[in-house]
């Protein structure tokens, strides 16, 4: 499903876009209203994830807007503002849902499937995404990732670990992150689920490293910051 994030807090935005990635949904993301509004008009979206507190045009004019030409599309107002009033007065606007920061991801997770099962024939649980990285192949639906034409032998941990660097190729992804991912991903019975620690994320993340040596894409770790999937250079 393709979903719209309108999200100035760019922290709080890049765990919800890596959670909802990791469910299978395309996101887009703006931090700025102004931006966002080009984004409502141009492009078609499934769902549409709305903070109200935005530099150059605030949430609400956004969604009072939006609801002027597009009456079908859900949106869910995601802020601090936790009066009852700002809540009757989003609902009222033309939110479907409305969720108050601080907030579990999991929460917003299933909120967002809640509102996409009302489209027409989204019946079905999103599926992962085909990803590549140079010759590193993640093959979505059956959970598999491969260097070319060999299957990668990964643990369920190594593989949570390996997925999020693909989805996030390029992009720093922190300890916290792969703690988040690995929380959340769905392992066979008797196999994690538990929280990790930062010393086994660098355990898996050594053993992702020494798995992936003979690809053209490999993990660079980003002192203080985490771990980058990148393109092995020369």
């Amino acid at each position: 499903m393709r979903i719209l994030l309108i999200e100035d807090d760019q922290q709080i935005a890049s765990g919800i876009e890596a959670g909802l990635v990791q469910a299978g949904h395309k996101v887009h993301t703006v931090h700025d209203g102004v931006f966002a509004a080009d984004q409502l008009k141009r492009d078609e979206h499934d769902l549409v994830i709305l903070d109200l507190g935005l530099p150059g045009i605030d949430g609400m004019t956004l969604l009072n807007r939006y609801r002027t030409y597009n009456r079908i599309t859900p949106v869910l107002i995601l802020t601090a503002r936790d009066d009852v009033h700002d809540r009757i007065r989003g609902l009222d606007a033309g939110a479907d849902d409305y969720l108050v920061k601080p907030f579990a991801l999991q929460e917003l997770e299933a909120r967002v499937r809640v509102l996409l099962r009302r489209l027409p024939g989204a019946d079905t649980e999103p599926i992962r995404p085909d990803l590549r990285v140079g010759t590193l192949r993640l093959a979505g639906g059956e959970k598999r990732i491969f260097s070319d034409a060999r299957a990668l032998e990964l643990s369920p941990r190594e593989f949570a670990v390996l997925e999020l660097l693909m989805q996030r190729h390029g992009r720093v992804v922190s300890k916290a992150q792969l703690q988040d991912h690995l929380a959340t991903f769905t392992y066979p019975a008797g196999d994690g689920g538990d929280t990790v620690g930062d010393t086994a994320i660098e355990v898996y993340v050594h053993r992702v490293r020494r798995k992936i040596e003979a690809c053209d894409a490999e993990i660079v770790p980003v002192r203080g910051f985490g771990y980058l999937l990148q393109a092995r250079a020369g």
